[in-house]
């Protein structure tokens, strides 16, 4: 073999190795994408069924129902538009309030509860996931506007 046909198919095996890398790392990164809905999306129907995604607002006040097992809890997550019920199981963040904002993760079931595998609440008095901030501050924009 000559010397410049050794070079093409060692740059031919490298390209080829980049490229099986990069599959490897994008389909990964696909895997683990969980985007953020707002309740209102959720209602509208624009969340992904089958995969896990986050929905953020304000916990309904007297919406938090905990189950006789102990470690169930039901509650609502609403962004003034729009009430999603949410159930989780397991403990729940000491910062986790009727009222304050939350992000749960998870997915949404067929009879339109979303069955939540993680709950992140806020971290100080003043705190709320930005994305929850944004989904409730687009729901008072569409009420005023609604209400004009």
């Amino acid at each position: 073999m000559k010397p410049r046909s050794k070079r093409l198919v060692l740059v031919g095996v490298g390209v080829a190795l980049l490229v099986g890398a990069v599959a490897l790392v994008l389909n990964a990164f696909q895997q683990n994408l969980v985007f953020f809905h707002t309740p209102t999306e959720v209602a509208a129907g624009k969340a992904p069924t089958g995969r896990t995604f986050r929905v953020g607002g304000l916990v309904e006040v007297g919406s938090v129902q905990r189950e006789p097992d102990g470690v169930t809890v039901r509650f609502a997550v609403t962004d003034t538009a729009k009430t999603i019920p949410v159930s989780y199981k397991g403990t729940l963040p000491d910062l986790f309030k009727e009222g304050k904002g939350a992000v749960v993760q998870g997915r949404l079931e067929a009879d339109g509860t979303f069955r939540a595998t993680e709950v992140l609440a806020k971290h100080d008095e003043n705190y709320m996931p930005p994305e929850a901030a944004h989904a409730v501050e687009q729901a008072h924009k569409a009420g005023a506007t609604v209400k004009q």
